[in-house]
C-alpha cells in the first residue's frame, strides 16, 4: 500500500514534465541555425552569416532564439515570419545616449552595428573602431575637414579612432598593437597591423603572446619590452600606440576641450600610465594584455615607435639637452674670460 501512494504521488509530477517536455524541442539551438546560415550554399548573401566570427560574440552565448524567439524546429518549412527582438530591448542605457543625437536619425543601431559580428572594445583594434564611422563619413572628406584646423591631421587621424575625441569619454588608454613592415612591392610603405598568421609565422608551435610576454605570466613588463624592440630577428616588427578611450560612449557630442592641444599633449597625463597590447586571434579578435605603468614614457626602450610630443618627454634626455645647451654657452664665455685674464701676458 505504501508502495502504491508512492505512485499515485509522482503522477502530478510526470503529468508536468510530459507538458514541458515538447515545449523545450520547438526552438532550433545555435548549431542548427548556423548549419543552414552558415552555408552560402543554404541561404543567399543576405541571410548567410559568418560563423566563425559569431560563435566568439557575447551574443552567441545567449544563443539565437534569444532575439528571434519565433523559430521553430520547424522552420522554414512552418511558413512563419521571423522576428527579432530590439536592440534597446536588452540595451536600454545606450538609448538615452545614442537617441539624443542627430546620429539617430539617420541611422539605426544595425546600419552601424552588425548584431551577427558584435564584440566589446577590448576585442577590436583601433582601426577596427573606425569601420562604423567609414560606412557614412568618407576618409578624403573627414581629413580635408579635419586639417581645416588640426596640425597633422593625417597622423592624428591614424592614431586616433573618432569615438576618441568624438564622444565624451573621461578616461583614456594606450592600445598598442604590433605591426610588419610591407613587402617592398609598388605602392606599399610602411606598416601594417599584423595578423595572426603573421605573428604564427614568428611564434611557431609556441603562443603568439610568447613574443614579448617571454614568462608567459599574463603580463609585460618594461624588461619584456626592450627585449622584443631590440630582438634581430624581429626586425621589421614594431609597436604602434593608438590612444583609445577605456569605455563606449553613445551621446557622440564633441567637447570644448578636445580642440585643447594639451588635453593629450601635456606632461606625463594619466592616460599614458596604462596601456595594454591588443593580439589579435585567429577569429579576427583581439586579446589585451596589461603592460608595465610608465611603458609609453619610456620612448627608447618600452614604445621607441610611439611618440607623442610634450606627454613622453623623457627626463633623463631633458638633462642631457640641458647640459648640451649650458656647455654651447660655457665653451665662448670660458674662452672670452680667459682670454681677458690673460690679456697682458699676451701684450709682450
Amino acid at each position: 500500500m505504501k508502495k502504491y501512494s508512492l505512485h499515485i504521488s509522482l503522477i502530478p509530477a510526470l503529468l508536468l514534465v510530459m507538458l514541458w517536455a515538447p515545449l523545450t524541442v520547438t526552438a532550433m539551438d545555435t548549431d542548427d541555425c548556423l548549419g543552414c546560415h552558415g552555408d552560402t550554399d543554404m541561404v543567399d548573401e543576405e541571410l548567410f552569416i559568418d560563423a566563425e566570427g559569431f560563435l566568439h560574440t557575447v551574443h552567441a552565448e545567449m544563443g539565437c532564439d534569444t532575439c528571434h524567439e519565433s523559430v521553430t524546429d520547424e522552420h522554414p518549412d512552418d511558413g512563419e515570419a521571423i522576428t527579432s527582438s530590439a536592440c534597446l530591448d536588452c540595451h536600454e542605457e545606450v538609448s538615452d545616449e545614442y537617441m539624443a543625437t542627430s546620429h539617430a536619425e539617420n541611422a539605426t543601431c544595425n546600419d552601424c552595428h552588425d548584431p551577427h559580428q558584435a564584440h566589446g572594445l577590448e576585442a577590436v583594434s583601433g582601426t577596427d573602431m573606425n569601420q562604423q564611422c567609414s560606412q557614412c563619413h568618407e576618409n578624403d572628406e573627414v581629413l580635408s575637414s579635419h586639417a581645416e584646423w588640426l596640425p597633422q591631421a593625417n597622423l592624428h587621424l591614424a592614431k586616433l579612432p573618432c569615438i576618441t575625441c568624438h564622444t565624451s569619454s573621461d578616461s583614456y588608454e594606450v592600445l598598442l598593437n604590433i605591426t610588419q613592415k610591407q613587402s617592398k612591392t609598388k605602392g606599399s610603405t610602411g606598416y601594417n597591423f599584423s595578423t595572426y598568421a603573421d605573428l604564427k609565422e614568428y611564434s611557431g608551435e609556441k603562443e603568439i603572446q610568447s613574443l614579448i610576454d617571454i614568462n608567459e605570466d599574463g603580463h609585460i613588463s618594461l624588461a619584456e619590452l626592450r627585449t622584443f624592440n631590440l630582438n634581430p630577428a624581429y626586425k621589421k616588427l614594431h609597436l604602434s600606440g593608438t590612444l583609445v578611450p577605456s569605455e563606449a560612449s553613445h551621446d557622440l557630442s564633441t567637447l570644448d576641450n578636445r580642440y585643447d592641444c594639451t588635453f593629450c599633449h601635456a606632461a606625463g597625463p594619466g592616460s599614458l600610465q596604462t596601456s595594454f597590447l591588443a593580439f589579435p586571434n585567429a577569429t579576427g579578435t583581439y586579446t589585451r594584455m596589461t603592460v608595465d605603468e610608465g611603458a609609453m614614457l619610456d620612448t627608447l626602450y618600452g614604445t621607441p615607435n610611439f611618440y607623442m610630443t610634450g606627454s613622453t618627454r623623457s627626463a633623463s634626455l631633458n638633462i642631457i639637452g640641458l647640459l648640451i645647451i649650458c656647455g654651447g654657452f660655457i665653451m665662448p664665455i670660458g674662452h672670452g674670460t680667459l682670454r681677458f685674464l690673460t690679456r697682458k701676458n699676451r701684450q709682450h
